[in-house]
């Protein structure tokens, strides 16, 4: 078992970027992820390369109303957004984090669940540009990345996940044991290889787009 692409084809493929927020990449952030912080080169050598094949890129904001009405069980989930200190709509916090390499020509999907389609118009923008294939990057890889591939995967999308331009934080124990941000970015990838979509390094994929480039 197990999901392979034998090609990616640029005129239809999509790079989707998720939640590089500084809520989530800055130092002390209330939700940081330091593995997230780290891999932003690769991300942006990754995003400059699809702008160059003709790839589109697509970046997602997670945000929530000020008053909470559109928290949902994400307010008894997250104390940092429950208290109206993170991911909060129009605070500097959500706005996509200062180095992330994004053009103002380029979409941003704004989110209230883990899937960037979830209540959103991301799968009509993808069709509407002839899109069959969506690559994931972004953090967090066990939440938003997963969600947002598995929802594409359901959707008849071929997909694709980069194991270095996704990352995650250390999970402490709530009683099933801790795992650190590796060992759940690791695990994660596991799952979605034999269930979901092709994981992928970063160079991997460049080399798929090229062969289907040419």
């Amino acid at each position: 078992m197990g999901y392979r692409l034998s090609t990616v084809d640029p005129a239809r493929t999509a790079l989707v970027v998720i939640d590089m927020q500084h809520d989530f990449l800055a130092p002390g952030a209330p939700l940081e992820s330091p593995a997230g912080r780290a891999m932003i080169p690769v991300l942006n050598d990754t995003v400059r390369f699809c702008r160059d094949a003709g790839i589109p890129v697509f970046f997602t904001a997670h945000v929530h109303r000020p008053d909470g009405s559109d928290m949902g069980r994400f307010a008894d989930l997250y104390p940092p957004i429950a208290q109206g200190q993170a991911l909060i709509e129009g605070t500097p916090g959500a706005a996509l984090y200062s180095e992330v390499d994004r053009r103002p020509d380029e979409p941003l999907i704004p989110k209230h669940r883990y899937s960037a389609f979830f209540g959103t118009d991301f799968e009509m923008q993808l069709r509407g540009r002839g899109v069959d294939t969506l690559v994931a990057t972004g953090v967090t890889t066990e939440d938003c990345v997963h969600a947002t591939i598995r929802d594409a995967m359901f959707r008849d999308f071929r997909t694709a996940v980069l194991s270095d331009a996704c990352a995650t934080y250390d999970h402490p124990d709530l009683g099933h044991g801790a795992m650190s941000a590796a060992e759940v970015h690791a695990a994660t990838l596991v799952v979605l290889a034999q269930s979901t979509a092709d994981v992928l390094t970063s160079a991997e994929f460049k080399a798929l787009a090229e062969k289907g480039a040419a």
